[in-house]
């Protein structure tokens, strides 16, 4: 499948182009699920709610939420994709159930305890270069749309003395050695402030965009030098929101950046107190005013990749919590398609003649069923 173009997120609207814009675009809510949330294990400090599930099990699970606008998958290698499953997760694609990316398992084996693509010590660095070199190349075998990589091991715990600057260098040289590699596919970063190390590197969603650059200009392959000069992205992000709530990041300014560089690959969706440890919560759970805006800003800005839902539904059927994510974030678009898109322009752009009515206007929408109002000005 050729890599999808992004461009589109870059287009500046403002006035009565943004307003027909808002009144003529719709997100399509297609969405994809992890499947290692569908048998969650125990934590730090309890022990695993529910037994393990065999892939193979949770493949069905996940088929019969299609009719719930499920359309594909996400896993991680070698762990869930590996050579038992693969054929389990070529049957699902044949039944209209697509793996939309292999994910390299760079943070959970001891010989990355200081780190993966990042780390001093060159023997576990390799091993992390050739896990993300044979993930992308599966990439390529599934015909994904991209390979997410997060750098949740890559980091330090005592700042003092580090070498930053030749951590991120390893990191982001580590990883333009393994597209090189297998050139033509797409790596979506995910970045996350903190947790399991104290401090992860490229943690936030600006810090992010500057490795997407600095990667890129480290490639060298004919391949993918070539699809960059033609415009392709081939580095992206995929934010998740529990990450930027965990950052203090606003929502739609954090995903509106994104999109300004035309790097928003994939997003994302769960729920997260502001700071805190990562909860994985369900979507709109926790602040769904964020979510509320964050649907809105990716309406702007013309988004059209997927939604994909990132919980950990410890204690419900994972086929409830995935429903309820669903549910909430189309009850949530509908909401946000039914606004007077004009006048909210309108309230933007003209900000001095509109005082508090964009305020007023959202409360209305969000209790529509309210009596005894005043009269919107």
């Amino acid at each position: 499948m050729p890599i999808r173009d992004l461009s589109g997120q870059k287009v500046r609207r403002s006035g009565d182009e943004l307003v027909r814009h808002l009144e003529s675009f719709d997100l399509d809510l297609r969405f994809t699920a992890g499947v290692w949330f569908f048998a969650p294990g125990g934590g730090r400090f309890h022990e695993r709610y529910v037994p393990d599930v065999s892939m193979e099990k949770r493949i069905e699970m996940a088929l019969g939420l299609m009719d719930q606008g499920l359309v594909g998958l996400e896993a991680h290698y070698p762990n869930e994709v590996n050579d038992d499953t693969i054929d389990l997760f070529k049957s699902a694609r044949d039944a209209g159930l697509r793996l939309i990316t292999v994910v390299p398992n760079l943070f959970y084996d001891a010989q990355f305890e200081f780190g993966s693509l990042s780390s001093p010590i060159e023997t576990a660095r390799r091993a992390a270069i050739d896990r993300t070199i044979a993930t992308l190349e599966i990439n390529r075998e599934l015909d994904t749309d991209f390979a997410i990589v997060w750098p949740g091991i890559d980091g330090f715990d005592n700042t003092f003395g580090q070498n930053h600057v030749a951590s991120r260098d390893r990191f982001a040289e580590g990883l333009a050695e393994a597209m090189d590699a297998v050139p033509g596919v797409r790596i979506c970063i995910e970045p996350k402030p903190y947790e399991p190390r104290s401090n992860i590197i490229y943690g936030t969603t600006s810090e992010a965009l500057l490795l997407c650059e600095k990667v890129e200009s480290l490639l060298g392959s004919d391949d993918n030098r070539r699809m960059m000069g033609d415009g392709t992205v081939l580095m992206g992000l995929n934010p998740e929101v529990g990450h930027m709530l965990m950052a203090y990041e606003d929502l739609a300014y954090a995903f509106s950046l994104v999109c300004e560089y035309g790097r928003l690959g994939h997003t994302h969706w769960n729920s997260q107190p502001m700071g805190n440890y990562d909860q994985d919560l369900n979507a709109g759970v926790v602040y769904p005013e964020q979510t509320e805006a964050a649907l809105y800003a990716l309406k702007m800005c013309g988004f059209q990749e997927h939604f994909g839902i990132d919980i950990n539904p410890e204690r419900m059927p994972v086929e409830r919590a995935l429903t309820n994510c669903m549910d909430t974030l189309k009850a949530m678009n509908e909401r946000i398609n039914g606004l007077d898109h004009a006048r909210i322009v309108e309230c933007v752009e003209n900000p001095a003649g509109n005082r508090g009515v964009l305020e007023a206007m959202l409360l209305r929408a969000r209790y529509p069923e309210a009596t005894g109002l005043s009269e919107l000005p």
